[in-house]
C-alpha cells in the first residue's frame, strides 16, 4: 500500500510539473531558443540561418580559446614562433610527409588556397610536421617543392616531438598520435583550424547553431560527398578567410 501511495505522489508531481514546464518548452521551441553553449556564444537556432555571415569564437572554460605560445624551425632554416602571425589570418595544420593517405589532399587543398591568397601579406599557413625525427628542415623543403608551395607566408614546421603534440592534443583538441599498430605509425585529423588577427580561433556555425570549430582538410576540392557523407569544406574556408581579412 506504501509503494502504491509513494508512486500515486511520483506521478502527480510529475504531472503537476508537466503542466507547468511542457508549455514553456513548446514555446523555446517555437521560437528556437536554446540554452548557451559554453563552447561559444550563440543561443537562438533562428540566427543559424545567418550563421555562415558570421564566425563565433571558440570558447572552452569560459575563455575564448587562442593558439598557444610555440616555437618552431621551418623549411628554411628559421625560426618562427606564433609572433610571426601576429596581424595575420592564418590557417594551422598538423601533417607529416611520409603520409601516404589524408596529407596528399590536404596538401593539395593548401595549394588551392595558396593560389587565393597569393598576393595578399595578411595571411599565412603554419603546416607542422608530427614525425619530427623524420621531417627536418632539409626534407620539409624538398616536400615544400613537391607540393608547389611557394607562399612567402606558408611555414614547414617541425621542433620538439613533446612540444608539438601538446600543442595538437591539448591546446588545438586535433588528434596527433604516434601509434606503431597502425598504417605508417601514425594517427592525426586532417583538419585545418582558422585563426584570426588576434590569434583566436575561428570558426562558422552549421544550420542548428552549432559550431564547425575545425575544418576538413582530407576530402578533394570539387569532389562531392564520400562514402561517409563527408563533403570538401576548402570553398567554405575561402570565403571565411575573406571574412576575416575584410575586417582589417
Amino acid at each position: 500500500m506504501n509503494k502504491k501511495k509513494t508512486y500515486i505522489g511520483i506521478a502527480v508531481i510529475v504531472l503537476i510539473f508537466g503542466l507547468f514546464a511542457i508549455p514553456k518548452i513548446f514555446e523555446r521551441l517555437r521560437n528556437g531558443s536554446v540554452v548557451e553553449n559554453d563552447r561559444l556564444n550563440v543561443v537562438n537556432i533562428n540566427e543559424a540561418e545567418n550563421s555562415s555571415s558570421e564566425l563565433s569564437y571558440i570558447r572552452i572554460n569560459d575563455k575564448d580559446r587562442r593558439v598557444p605560445e610555440f616555437k618552431l624551425v621551418n623549411q628554411n632554416g628559421d625560426t618562427i614562433t606564433d609572433k610571426y602571425y601576429r596581424g595575420k589570418v592564418f590557417l594551422v595544420e598538423f601533417f607529416f610527409t611520409r603520409c601516404p593517405d589524408i596529407c596528399i589532399p590536404m596538401s593539395e587543398n593548401l595549394v588551392e588556397i595558396q593560389k587565393e591568397f597569393k598576393d595578399s601579406d595578411k595571411f599565412g599557413i603554419a603546416s607542422i610536421s608530427i614525425d619530427p625525427e623524420h621531417d627536418t628542415p632539409e626534407v620539409l623543403k624538398a616536400y615544400a617543392k613537391e607540393y608547389g608551395a611557394t607562399y612567402p607566408h606558408w611555414n614547414f614546421l617541425t621542433g620538439s616531438k613533446d612540444s608539438i603534440y601538446t600543442m595538437a592534443n591539448e591546446k588545438f583538441g586535433l588528434l596527433a598520435q604516434a601509434n606503431p599498430n597502425v598504417k605508417d605509425n601514425f594517427l592525426h585529423s586532417g583538419l585545418f583550424a582558422l585563426i584570426d588577427q588576434n590569434g583566436f580561433i575561428r570558426s562558422r556555425m552549421d544550420n542548428f547553431g552549432n559550431p564547425k570549430i575545425y575544418y576538413r582538410g582530407f576530402i578533394p576540392r570539387g569532389e562531392g560527398e564520400n562514402e561517409d557523407r563527408e563533403s570538401p569544406e576548402i570553398d567554405m574556408l575561402i570565403e571565411d578567410i575573406n571574412k576575416l581579412l575584410s575586417n582589417d
